[in-house]
């Protein structure tokens, strides 16, 4: 009995002593000891105030300001953190770019002729022109307009040929071209970069930095047994506006340079797979990276920051490209080639008819090329989750030529032979390319050629042009926005692997000059 008035008696000065409901043994926190729950406070603040600012009035206003200023500048981070839609960030980068294009033609408009007219006249002109300049790009954005230069380029004769314009001591895995044509990069497999001009064939190297120095600009220690990053380049890109280079390759990283003076800026770790393709945005500095981790990385190359991660594939990705739009093509080695909606966060899944892709290219932004390793080409629309067209054998290696040896005065015949065989290695389609807005097209392989292809929209078929010869693996493609010339990125063996070997090839960078017709219709 007086173990139970024991037990009441602490338990009801437990209760006295805090809230009620409050459990045996923790301490309640005491609100009569907060200031928030006591409306008497404020009034003695609200009263010292007063006394303090008539005391004092100038330290209150030099404080007022100093608060005023915070509070816009927590106003303004708000409105910082606030995110956009990507409706509000079309229109925004609509309305900017309308601006930037007016500008532009009213300089020209000055340009031409400095006699003074209404003004009232001289901007509907300048209205006009703009509307011109976008309808004419819409319509070769969207596809409808395109550049007929596929049936411009004439045969190439006996004397035409491929001629190494940049040597590599191994095979090349990747060129590029700037956005005026004017200058290319390539790089292969012995780690070097180069930096090239297309017209005299002058070459500067990219210098590796040091280890220190790769290490304050991002780089990661290598993982698993190996002690020591590879140089060995897979992939190459440059931005629209020719500034920013990056590569990828064994090391799992993704390395940004600068053109201007041909340093190393940035490096981006976070594949855990080799870097196998990279493209850039155009008109932006937004870079895409695939890996063999099959992942794909999205980076900002001007903040030199991440951005995100998208996943899909099931495989190694193996190559990818992208336009204007916010929309990233790409293909793996799980049989699929996947188009990214980046702002919607969606994409659409194409498969491959039993064949594993291995390159692909937007040829608009509703058509898109691919190759395969059983050496077909496909043709694909946004339509259709299936090739549209498929030529077949595309690549075939020719018994006749197996062991054709390419020096300086030899020729390689022209033309197509019937006799093929698509079973080797030899015939797999390592590259594909188009020409920006036509229906020009390109395709390399291991068989001793570079075909020319010509894309029909309304019939939806490929038709072979011609073919050009160059002995070695074509393992990158690049065709002139002009369609004036081709440049191939050859080699002795493939891009990704060692599975085949061709002992006669040169590896280095050889341009092809295409020759158009003057008839435009």
């Amino acid at each position: 009995m007086n173990r139970a008035k024991k037990r009441g008696g602490g338990g009801g000065g437990g209760r006295g002593s805090g809230p009620k409901g409050a459990k045996k043994g923790k301490r309640q926190p005491s609100f009569k000891e907060d200031p928030f729950f006591t409306n008497e406070s404020k009034k003695r603040l609200k009263y010292d105030e007063d006394i303090r600012s008539d005391e004092s009035s100038d330290e209150e206003d030099r404080n007022d300001a100093v608060l005023g200023s915070g509070d816009e500048e927590e106003e303004e981070a708000v409105e910082e953190i606030i995110e956009e839609t990507p409706g509000e960030k079309k229109l925004r980068l609509t309305k900017e770019y309308l601006k930037r294009l007016g500008e532009h033609e009213r300089k020209k408009k000055e340009d031409d002729d400095d006699d003074s007219d209404d003004d009232s006249e001289k901007e509907g002109e300048r209205d006009s022109l703009v509307a011109k300049v976008l309808q004419q790009q819409q319509l070769q954005d969207s596809g409808r307009l395109r550049r007929s230069i596929a049936s411009r380029v004439q045969k190439p004769e006996a004397t035409d040929e491929f001629w190494i314009l940049v040597k590599h001591r191994q095979s090349v895995t990747a060129v590029v071209l700037s956005e005026d044509d004017f200058r290319g990069f390539s790089a292969s497999k012995d780690g070097t970069i180069s930096h090239w001009d297309v017209d005299s064939g002058k070459r500067e190297k990219y210098q590796w930095p040091s280890n220190e120095v790769l290490k304050s600009h991002g780089v990661k220690d290598p993982l698993g047994r190996a002690t020591k990053h590879s140089k060995q380049m897979l992939a190459l890109a440059v931005s629209s506006d020719g500034r920013y280079l990056a590569s990828g390759g064994l090391d799992r990283h993704v390395h940004l340079w600068d053109t201007r003076t041909r340093q190393h800026v940035q490096a981006f770790p976070g594949h855990r797979g080799p870097v196998s393709c990279l493209t850039f945005r155009q008109g932006s500095s937004e870079l895409f990276s695939g890996s063999y981790d099959r992942t794909i990385k999205i980076w900002n190359a001007e903040d030199r920051t991440y951005i995100n991660t998208l996943y899909g594939h099931h495989g190694e990705v193996l190559s990818m490209d992208c336009l204007r739009k916010e929309r990233l093509l790409t293909v793996g080695h799980d049989r699929s080639m996947m188009l990214f909606k980046v702002p919607e966060e969606s994409r659409l899944v194409f498969r491959a008819p039993a064949c594993s892709l291995e390159c692909c290219s937007f040829i608009s932004n509703d058509e898109f090329l691919s190759g395969s390793d059983d050496g077909s080409v496909e043709l694909w629309t946004m339509l259709r989750k299936k090739p549209v067209c498929i030529v077949k054998n595309a690549h075939p290696v020719l018994t006749a030529h197996k062991d054709v040896v390419q020096k300086d005065g030899d020729r390689v015949p022209n033309g197509h032979i019937e006799s093929y065989d698509c079973s080797s290695t030899y015939s797999w389609i390592s590259s594909v390319t188009s020409c920006r807005g036509s229906d020009l097209a390109a395709s390399g392989a291991g068989n001793g050629f570079v075909r020319l292809w010509s894309i029909e929209s309304e019939s939806n078929a490929i038709k072979p042009l011609h073919n050009l010869p160059v002995v070695g693996f074509v393992n990158s493609l690049a065709i002139a926005k002009s369609g004036g010339f081709l440049v191939a990125g050859v080699g002795k063996e493939p891009r990704l692997g060692r599975w085949g070997l061709i002992p006669t090839a040169q590896n280095g960078v050889a341009i092809h000059s295409l020759k158009l017709s003057s008839d435009t219709s």
